[in-house]
C-alpha cells in the first residue's frame, strides 16, 4: 500500500466518527452509513471507465444483509432454499412471471442479487433482461455442480458498486450501530475495489453520511478544502 493510500485508510475511522456525531438526533429507524467517492480526471463516455461489480464486505450489517434471488430448478432449487435464498424461482415460475410488467418491476427494485442456473439463462434474459439490465443487476450464472450455499453468503455479505454516467460512487457499507473499525474496514473494501480500476490521482473526494444526516468529508493528506 502506498503512502497516499494509506493516509486516506488511515483517515477513514474519524470521518465516519465524525458522521456519526454530525447526526446526533435518535431516529426511529436504523439509519445506514453510506459512502460517496467522487472521481476525477475519468473519461465516462469510455466503457472501460465505468463500474458495475460487487465488493464483499468484511463485517456486513447483519440487519440488512443483501437479498438474494435464485432462479433454479430440481436439486441447485432445494439447496437454495435451505441455504436461505430470499427467493427461489422454478422455470415454471419464472414463465409465470413473464408480461407481469408490474411484478417483475416490483421484483428487480425489491433484490438485490440474482443467481441463475446456466440452462435457464436464455429465459432469464428473455423474461428479466429488460428490468434487471439498466439496474445492472443482470444474474449471475451458478457453476454447474457448484454448491450453492457459499454462493448465497457471499453475496448476502455483498453490496454493489456503480460508476455510469457521472463519476460518484455511493454506497452503503453498514449502519449505525456498528463499530466504527467494522465501518472502516468495510469503506476499505470499497477503497480496495476502486483502486484495481483507477490510481490515488483518481479519488476526487471521500464523504460518509448516515440516512437522515449530512455528509462529512473525509481529509486527504495535502488536501486543501
Amino acid at each position: 500500500m502506498s503512502a497516499t493510500v494509506a493516509s486516506i485508510v488511515n483517515s477513514i475511522p474519524e470521518a465516519i466518527r465524525n458522521a456519526l456525531q454530525a447526526s446526533p438526533r435518535r431516529r426511529r429507524f436504523k439509519q445506514s452509513v453510506e459512502m460517496i467517492v467522487t472521481l476525477k480526471d475519468v473519461d465516462l463516455k469510455k466503457p472501460e471507465n465505468r463500474i458495475n461489480t460487487i465488493v464483499t464486505l468484511p463485517y456486513p450489517p447483519p440487519s440488512k444483509l443483501a437479498k438474494v434471488v435464485v432462479i433454479a430448478t430440481g436439486d441447485t432449487a432445494l439447496k437454495a432454499r435451505e441455504a436461505g435464498a430470499d427467493l427461489v424461482i422454478d422455470a415454471e415460475g419464472l414463465q409465470k412471471l413473464s408480461g407481469d410488467k408490474k411484478a417483475l418491476k416490483k421484483l428487480a427494485k425489491r433484490y438485490d442479487f440474482f443467481l441463475a442456473q446456466t440452462d435457464l439463462m436464455v429465459q432469464v434474459g428473455r423474461v428479466l433482461g429488460k428490468f434487471l439490465g439498466p439496474r445492472g443487476k443482470m444474474p449471475q450464472p451458478i457453476p454447474p455442480n457448484a454448491p450453492i450455499a457459499p454462493l448465497i453468503e457471499r453475496f448476502k455479505r455483498s453490496i454493489r458498486i456503480r460508476l455510469r454516467d457521472d463519476p460518484v460512487v455511493m454506497c452503503r457499507i453498514g449502519v449505525e450501530d456498528q463499530p466504527i473499525e467494522h465501518l472502516a474496514a468495510n469503506a476499505k473494501a470499497v477503497l480496495d475495489e476502486l483502486l484495481k480500476k483507477f490510481t490515488y490521482n483518481n479519488i476526487g473526494r471521500i464523504y460518509f453520511k448516515l440516512t437522515m444526516g449530512k455528509p462529512v468529508r473525509l481529509e486527504k493528506a495535502g488536501e486543501t478544502k
